[in-house]
């Protein structure tokens, strides 16, 4: 159809073309369908990021680059895009972040060691829009980071991801520090899928039910409409014990004492259901018009920290648990006084159960003195858990045109127009929980509010090839973007901000664990910026090819940034080649960094405290060092072989990546007593409620660098098709400068929490009636963190997990797959140790129930079984 040779002459769409060099590369789990690699085994995938000139593979590319088939993806245990990259790509981590606030609903991932909003991620090669989440408890490394949701596309809409391993912002700008992700999306215009696949954990729970289909319609006669669609839902998890200090109140006879009081392991996701669409449609022989979007919602449901009902602060306690927290309804000093309550007898020890105290039973009774004091006790004698989600909806489209040049000066040449928008809603809800300044009256549900965010991009891109007298043609690309970016904050309901009736006598403001947006915070917050680049491709020979890319940006807020790359690879011999870049590079604050306020329920000193984050220009951030943000800047070098010979291919690259100015929400800092005065002074409201303040922050710098490898050997074997895969990364990133803002703990999550040693080795193997592989993952020592507290961090020992899958085809289109993660159930570093009696040790470390070390670079879940059912027309 002349379409797709349109498609294949503008250098958009990646071709196909058949080698004996690069069979099923970079295919670290399962190559695509059996019977097409059947018939076709040596597959040379081309790759369009990197480069704007013609599309290349993989292993005529001057820069790293991994390409992972849309088919591949879907073959795997997990949903979650972020799961099946990780197990392709091993420089890319992803956690699992349990009692993280808004990290547990959008989770970020990690490439080289970097955080998740310095990966650029493009869909069909467009800048994709940011979450409006912001993971303020990241885990370490992605504390404050604010990347797109990767997770809402689904592997059944994709033709492939190529995952660009080099700094590229001076070819996309900005966020590109550690490297670029495009998804491609499925353009066929015919045939389809359908298939639902049903797993959960060896241990019984995260029950997990998926149904997914794609379908390629004609769109005239000179188009396609490839759609797609999803639908998720996953019970939650459980690895948890009981805490220590609620089982001390349950066998002293406390009622409302919950087992286990408070969960780790992963939410529940709950109506998960996602829509993508892409639209080409051919104008004339020249030029083509395209269009693509999605619309995704889904709701998630996970837990908080189990407040204590003797020493929560603001709730039961203000002096530690020495006493108990009681409300004067009629006012301190009027009327009747309410009597003491303490929690420990003469002899210092804790009293378990509050409702044997003879001073809370007269606050306690139906008596003019009772009906005037009141404790939260008398509601909730066991303490609570509050229950935390949201509603993530998100949305975009990209329309556009592309063509050849058919007449003037630039003639043979290659133009690209387009526009996109992208918003992403989170509308956050928390439940069992209180607004303790209301005191009895308080309502135990809220709506803290939302956070919007609303990009738009308009790019105009052209390109020509030029004869100079080289080997080929020099390829000249030069572009402009605009881009507006603005971040809005939804004010919460009433009850779950305001100051209530008891504020001044020692109660918390707001829904406790996640107060309400006030409408003081609400508002749109907008930042407008501009590109332009030039990007060339000089082949001097046909051995040695460079590249040259400049891009010069201006943002109405700090003002413009000018950054560079450098690129080149040279044919040593027919089978060796050599290739390396250095660039310069920068990611901009996001607004919502620069302008959001939050409070967060946090530990210090293996204490629950509330803590605010304010805006770097707050007053509050301002006494304690907050200025305004400005972009991080990045220095980075690649060095590498290529190595092709008959069915082996070989890579080997070093990369070095420096940032300076890195942005970071800062520590969290105590406020005394005359910073409060002082900021009651300026008018500051609620001071007294703010324990600590952190902000987002320029604090230090880093030095990442590490050593990707990839391997790829095919050959007949058992009977069938056999491949052998191998990638391994070393990664290692150094604090270089930091100040007390950073916190040397922090510190410590960067250089240790990611493993600096990852590896997978694959074996997929292939018969007329069946496929399948198996999967060894390795994981170096890591740092294991619990409750994000320095107290309990540790060097876990290295592990692996394996994984399997088999295919079973049972008719020209009906499969049937069972599979499994983690199959033999390797269990992440524990936190806890079990006697013989099946008793738990209790440890400092145990204080919050917690089984495992959350940065567990597996997961905390365990095994994984799975069975599929696909139906392909």
């Amino acid at each position: 159809m002349k379409l797709q040779r349109c498609k294949l002459r503008n250098a958009i769409r990646f071709a196909i073309s058949t080698t004996a060099a690069t069979t099923a590369l970079l295919a670290f789990g399962v190559q695509a369908d059996a019977r097409e690699e059947g018939a076709n085994k040596d597959i040379e995938k081309i790759a369009v990021v990197g480069s704007r000139a013609a599309p290349r593979s993989v292993g005529e590319s001057p820069v790293p680059i991994d390409i992972i088939g849309g088919d591949e993806l879907s073959k795997a245990g997990g949903d979650d895009m972020l799961e099946l990259l990780k197990g392709s790509v091993p420089s890319l981590n992803v956690h699992a972040n349990p009692i993280s606030d808004a990290a547990s609903l959008v989770r970020p991932a990690n490439l080289r060691g970097l955080p998740a909003d310095s990966t650029l991620i493009l869909l069909n090669g467009k800048r994709r829009h940011r979450s409006s989440v912001i993971a303020f408890l990241g885990g370490g490394i992605n504390d404050g980071a604010q990347g797109p949701d990767i997770s809402v596309i689904p592997s059944v809409a994709l033709k492939q991801v190529e995952v660009l391993r080099d700094g590229a912002a001076a070819q996309y700008g900005s966020d590109a520090i550690a490297g670029v992700l495009n998804f491609v999306l499925k353009d066929a215009s015919e045939g389809g899928s359908f298939s639902v696949k049903q797993g959960e954990y060896y241990e019984g729970d995260g029950d997990t039910t998926t149904f997914e289909g794609n379908v390629g319609l004609p769109f005239t006669d000179q188009g396609f409409a490839n759609l797609s669609f999803q639908y998720k839902e996953a019970d939650a998890t459980s690895r948890s014990v009981q805490r220590p200090d609620a089982q001390a109140y349950a066998d002293a006879n406390v009622e409302g004492i919950r087992d286990p009081a408070q969960i780790w392991g992963a939410p529940e996701i709950k109506d998960d259901i996602t829509l993508f669409g892409n639209v080409g449609l051919e104008l004339s022989n020249s030029s083509e018009f395209y269009m693509f979007g999605n619309y995704s919602e889904r709701d998630v449901k996970g837990g908080f920290y189990y407040r204590n009902p003797q020493t929560r602060p603001q709730v039961y306690s203000n002096d530690g648990g020495n006493t108990l927290l009681v409300a004067d309804l009629d006012g301190v000093g009027t009327g009747i006084g309410c009597p003491t309550i303490n929690l420990k007898d003469a002899d210092g020890n804790r009293i378990q159960n509050v409702a044997t105290i003879a001073a809370y039973q007269q606050i306690a009774a139906d008596t003019e003195l009772g009906r005037n004091c009141f404790a939260f006790n008398e509601i909730l004698p066991g303490g609570f858990t509050p229950n935390f989600g949201g509603n993530i909806t998100d949305t975009s489209l990209t329309i556009g045109t592309r063509g050849d040049f058919t007449e003037g000066f630039m003639e043979g040449g290659f133009y690209d127009i387009s526009g996109s928008v992208g918003r992403n809603e989170s509308r956050y809800f928390i439940t069992n929980t209180v607004n303790a300044s209301l005191g009895a009256e308080t309502p135990m549900e809220f709506s803290p509010g939302k956070y919007i965010q609303l990009e738009k991009n308009f790019n105009l891109d052209v390109s020509k090839g030029f004869d100079f007298g080289l080997a080929y043609d020099v390829n000249v690309a030069t572009g402009l973007e605009w881009h507006e970016e603005t971040f809005e904050v939804i004010a919460g309901d009433e009850a779950s901000f305001i100051a209530g009736p008891l504020t001044q006598q020692g109660f918390g403001i707001g829904s406790n664990g996640f107060p309400g947006f006030q409408p003081s915070a609400a508002g749109e917050y907008s930042r407008r910026n501009y590109a332009a680049y030039i990007d060339i491709e000089t082949p001097f020979t046909d051995d040695f090819l460079m590249g040259w890319a400049l891009r010069f940006e201006d943002y109405d807020s700090f003002g413009s940034t000018t950054n560079f790359k450098i690129m080149g690879q040279y044919q040593l011999t027919d089978d060796l080649s050599v290739r390396g870049s250095v660039s310069t590079g920068f990611r901009a604050p996001t607004v919502g960094q620069a302008n959001v306020s939050n409070v967060q329920t946090n530990l210090s000193s293996g204490v629950l405290v509330d803590s605010a984050l304010l805006p770097p220009t707050n007053p509050v951030s301002e006494i304690l060092g907050g200025t305004e943000l400005q972009p991080e800047e990045s220095e980075s070098y690649t060095l590498g072989f290529v190595y092709q010979t008959g069915d082996l291919f070989l890579t080997i690259d070093y990369y070095n990546i420096q940032v300076e100015d890195r942005l970071s929400q800062s520590e969290k800092i105590n406020l005394t007593p005359a910073q409060k005065e002082a900021l009651k002074a300026d008018g500051v409201p609620n001071v007294d409620s703010i324990a600590q303040v952190s902000f987002f922050t320029n604090d230090f710098d880093t030095t990442t660098q590490g050593v990707d490898v990839v391997a790829n050997y095919s050959m007949d074997l058992l009977g069938g098709f056999a491949t052998f895969s191998m990638a391994y990364n070393w990664n290692e990133t150094e604090v270089d400068k930091f100040s007390a803002i950073t916190g040397e703990f922090k510190v410590k999550r960067l250089e240790n929490d990611l493993p600096q040693h990852r590896a997978t080795y694959t074996w997929t193997q292939q018969w007329e009636d069946f496929s399948g592989f198996i999967r060894y993952n390795y994981f170096g020592e890591y740092q294991g963190v619990h409750v994000d507290y320095d107290a309990t961090a540790i060097m876990a020992d290295p592990t692996f997990t394996i994984d399997a899958e088999l295919t079973y085809y049972a008719t020209e289109n009906i499969s049937l797959t069972a599979g499994a993660n983690n199959i033999f159930d390797q269990d992440a570093e524990k936190v806890i140790n079990f006697a013989e009696d099946g008793a738990t040790e209790l440890t400092p470390s145990n204080n919050w129930g917690g089984v495992y070390y959350e940065t567990s670079p597996f997961g905390i879940n365990g095994g994984f079984y799975y069975v599929k059912a696909t139906y392909t027309f």
